[in-house]
């Protein structure tokens, strides 16, 4: 029987099945590079506020506690966005006639809230339980960065499952001390690695369930 195909075909084949798995693992590395790109994950994305508002001047420069703003942040799931009445406990008396925090009195006289746009928002899919991370000396920082230093609020992490993994799989390496949950610049020992496993068994975290699905998707 005559041959179908000429030799050369062989090294068409090979060349073209070599070309599809090329082009496919580009694709899937592309698709990985956007999934991780801030145009996706919002990291460094400054968003757009009704008034300006700069962590860093509250936080650092006059020392205000992220409680007094975020006051649910200990007892449930939602730190809690700031009500119109907190902003003017301070505002109605300083910077009282500032023409950029006329929404804030705006809000105030109408009660209207203020529609703020949303930083840190997880999927609904996902379960987050702020007081318990505080409860088990998960800090501040660990997830917002050094709020402290941003006089625009942004996301420093992707907030993506492999990020919160990291810590689930590790807790040792971001757990302190429930005393310094809310203070930045944290002494040497809250930050080593062998005191983190000491405070592992002192809050009696259970490493074992942190890994399984329940613990996030319900």
């Amino acid at each position: 029987m005559a041959q179908i195909f000429h030799p050369s075909m062989n090294t068409f084949s090979k060349v073209t099945i070599l070309g599809g798995l090329l082009i496919v693992a580009a694709a899937v590395g592309a698709w990985d590079r956007v999934n991780r790109s801030p145009y996706v994950t919002e990291v460094d994305v400054v968003r757009t506020q009704p008034v300006p508002f700069s962590h860093e001047h509250h936080v650092s420069a006059l020392g205000i506690d992220c409680r007094y703003c975020h006051t649910s942040v200990e007892k449930s799931a939602s730190a809690g966005i700031p009500a119109t009445e907190i902003c003017m406990s301070c505002h109605s008396q300083i910077w009282k006639t500032s023409a950029m925090l006329e929404p804030v009195r705006e809000s105030f006289r109408t009660g209207t809230p203020l529609k703020w746009s949303r930083v840190h928002d997880l999927p609904d899919f996902v379960y987050f339980n702020h007081s318990i991370h505080v409860a088990k000396g998960i800090g501040c920082e660990s997830c917002h960065g050094r709020v402290d230093q941003m006089p625009l609020m942004r996301r420093v992490n992707t907030l993506q499952m492999g990020w919160c993994l990291e810590c689930h799989g590790a807790p040792e390496k971001k757990i302190r001390d429930v005393a310094d949950v809310f203070k930045f610049k944290l002494p040497a020992k809250t930050k080593a690695r062998d005191h983190g496993k000491e405070l592992v068994r002192e809050y009696g975290i259970k490493t074992e369930q942190l890994l399984d699905c329940w613990i996030c998707h319900r």
